[in-house]
């Protein structure tokens, strides 16, 4: 608003638009972050070239002579995030004059403000080349440069006045005594340029870019130059960039330069990269046949350095600012986009189907899944990397597979078992207000054999916590038990028609409670775990409880039965009903396994019906109350027939439980 103040050479009478040159374009342009050599007009213009098939042609650069021989040491500290760093001494700049009109306008263009002509031209030249520039107030340097990560705790005031405490993890650019900046993102305040600065060391450096990536928004900045760095800048382009800004600087506010320093440290610097390219695999991934001088036409234009080393095969030397191509797939994505993707053939996809045969004994893990969200579960998708220590919790026994290059800590080792994650899950229901959880997932467990290899093995296991039923007025507010999740294991074990075929057995788990655990059988093999949390896993994991877990391994659950037609009988059914005192220890499973072995084919139905133990019966015992149904499929069962399988059955059981028949 106001005046607009033109220099005092402006021609009088001229057209404003044509002194100042508004009759321009801007181009907007939006790269991905692979394409940082993009981000100056020299990489559009190689991008431009290549794809009309144009010569580039660059102004040279030359070498400014120096008038002096003053120099300031540099260090290169930490070689691994900063491995090249140019600098430069200028004597006697005269900061009164002003920066260029062009050169002011071309910045407003490209959405930067002019500052002061030394800044301008830093900004102006990284515009051009792609390369990050940073003056010093040379008076302000003690010593010399250090390029060096920062103390913990250090201070450093910004140029935007902002006070910043810096990480140990932050590279910044030092003198013999305190920060100056920090590298790749902002200078510091005390060590910039100001209206009495006379003498200038100017930077220009190569920063890796994993050094550099994420630091600027950890402290809440962004700047042209951290954009820049964190996409990668050219390794080669320093010393052109210091000739470059030199004799900008020179030209606009005069100075006496002194020699060019580098330091360099090689062994940290990016190594040339050649790639192997094949025209068969360039065939294969496009879907048509490009001819070798095209191929070779397309890379040349790219700046790429190719030389055929065989029949359709050529080794392809990568420029230094292109860091983005590594692989062939690199240099056949760049064919594809200079050939245009619009010419690339398009067809329909094809896919050849076989029908295999799928047993109709075997189950799906989709049946299972709806089969537990029936009965009141959720599923859940956990983490396959757990802490180590929550998974030695509950499984103490094996050794987890540790991995190379963990996400945190808290996610380095491959998990042995589904309960980790699990438990973790209902903690952060719990702490949400969330008491009553029932929780699946279906995944798979990582477990390493003695042989070196690693068993990855399919496991379906749940996790419940709360009450048994949903707050209600009609519901209660029991809190679930131990045979309520053994009802929704035999649901998913009797889904194949072969429950028959699985035992539950009291044993004891390291994870779960020693009175209320159980492992699973079928046929003598093992197939899971089932039972309450062990109560101390309970308090370290800070879960309210008590907390019921099953684990099945899928392989040994999923296979099932053939159904098989039975004819209805005509004939009545024949109920009786026994109950048989035992002792605490006996498993009510193997007391009705030999009943059903003893009464053979004319059982139909078995149910324990009752367990009692209090007064009236010895304290180490319990009485169990069991009811049978009877029935021939082609006649009638007479008394003496019921009376014999009764007495068969009572029988077995007080010789081989010990039971006494109560009257």
């Amino acid at each position: 608003d106001g005046l607009f103040e033109l220099p005092a050479d402006a021609p009088v009478g001229q057209c404003l638009r044509e002194y100042l040159g508004l009759d321009d374009a801007i181009i907007e342009v939006d790269l991905t972050p692979n394409r940082g050599d993009c981000l100056s007009i020299a990489g559009l213009a190689r991008e431009v070239g290549a794809n009309y098939a144009a010569q580039v042609a660059c102004p040279a650069i030359d070498a400014v002579a120096a008038t002096h021989d003053e120099t300031r040491p540099v260090e290169l500290l930490a070689p691994a995030a900063c491995s090249r760093y140019v600098g430069r001494v200028i004597r006697n700049v005269d900061l009164s004059r002003a920066t260029p009109l062009w050169m002011v306008e071309r910045l407003r263009r490209s959405d930067i403000r002019s500052i002061d002509p030394v800044v301008d031209i830093t900004n102006y030249v990284m515009l051009e080349l792609g390369q990050p520039l940073h003056a010093f107030d040379l008076a302000e340097i003690r010593g010399g440069i250090r390029v060096r990560l920062a103390e913990e705790g250090e201070k450093l005031t910004l140029l935007d006045g902002q006070e910043i405490t810096l990480r140990s993890d932050t590279l910044v650019i030092a003198d013999h005594e305190r920060p100056l900046a920090m590298a790749g993102i902002m200078g510091g305040e005390h060590s910039g340029i100001s209206d009495g600065t006379t003498d200038l060391f100017l930077e220009s450096a190569f920063f890796d870019h994993i050094a550099i990536a994420g630091k600027a928004r950890n402290y809440g900045l962004h700047t042209d130059a951290s954009h820049r760095y964190e996409r990668g800048v050219d390794w080669q382009l320093q010393r052109q960039a210091m000739e470059r800004l030199t004799a900008l600087i020179l030209e606009i506010v005069g100075g006496e330069p002194g020699p060019v320093i580098e330091a360099l440290d090689e062994q940290h610097l990016p190594k040339p990269v050649t790639v192997q390219l094949r025209k068969e695999r360039v065939s294969q991934m496009l879907g048509l046949d490009i001819p070798d001088a095209d191929i070779e036409v397309y890379l040349q234009g790219l700046e790429l350095g190719v030389v055929a080393s065989g029949a359709g095969e050529w080794q392809v030397s990568v420029p230094s600012h292109r860091f983005d191509i590594s692989l062939e797939i690199d240099l056949i994505e760049e064919l594809a986009r200079l050939y245009g993707y619009n010419r690339l053939p398009v067809s329909a996809p094809k896919a050849s189907l076989s029908l295999t045969a799928k047993p109709e004994t075997r189950g799906e893990l989709p049946v299972l899944r709806r089969l537990l969200v029936a009965r009141g579960y959720q599923e859940a998708i956990t983490y396959s990397f757990v802490e180590p220590g929550l998974n030695k919790l509950f499984d103490p026994q094996s050794e987890p597979l540790a991995l190379a290059n963990p996400i945190s800590s808290d996610m380095a080792v491959m998990r042995t078992s589904l309960w980790p994650g699990l438990s973790k899950a209902v903690l952060h229901n719990q702490n949400r207000q969330q008491p009553r959880v029932r929780l699946f997932e279906s995944g798979l467990r990582f477990v390493p054999q003695v042989n070196g290899e690693l068993l990855q093995e399919p496991m379906l296991a749940g996790i419940a916590a709360g009450t048994r039923l949903p707050e209600g007025w009609a519901n209660g507010s029991d809190e679930l038990d131990f045979h309520d999740v053994k009802g929704d294991v035999e649901a998913v074990l009797g889904q194949g028609g072969a429950l028959d075929s699985f035992r539950f057995e009291a044993a004891e788990h390291p994870a779960l409670h020693p009175g209320q655990s159980a492992r699973i059988l079928r046929d003598g093999e093992l197939v899971g775990w089932m039972g309450a949390l062990h109560p101390q896993l309970v308090d370290k994991l800070d879960l309210d409880g008590p907390v019921f877990a099953f684990e099945l391994r899928l392989e040994a659950i999923v296979e099932g039965r053939l159904p098989q037609f039975s004819e209805l009988s005509r004939f009545p059914e024949v109920r009786r009903d026994i109950a048989v005192l035992v002792n605490r220890s006996v498993m009510a499973g193997e007391l009705l396994e030999d009943i059903r072995e003893q009464a053979g084919a004319v059982l139909k139905n078995l149910r324990l019906f009752d367990v009692y133990q209090g007064k009236g019966i010895d304290p180490e015992s319990k009485s169990l109350a069991i009811g049978l149904t009877l029935q021939h499929s082609s006649r009638t069962l007479t008394d003496d027939e019921v009376n014999a399988v009764m007495d068969k059955v009572v029988g077995s059981l007080e010789q081989g439980f010990k039971a006494t028949l109560r009257k």
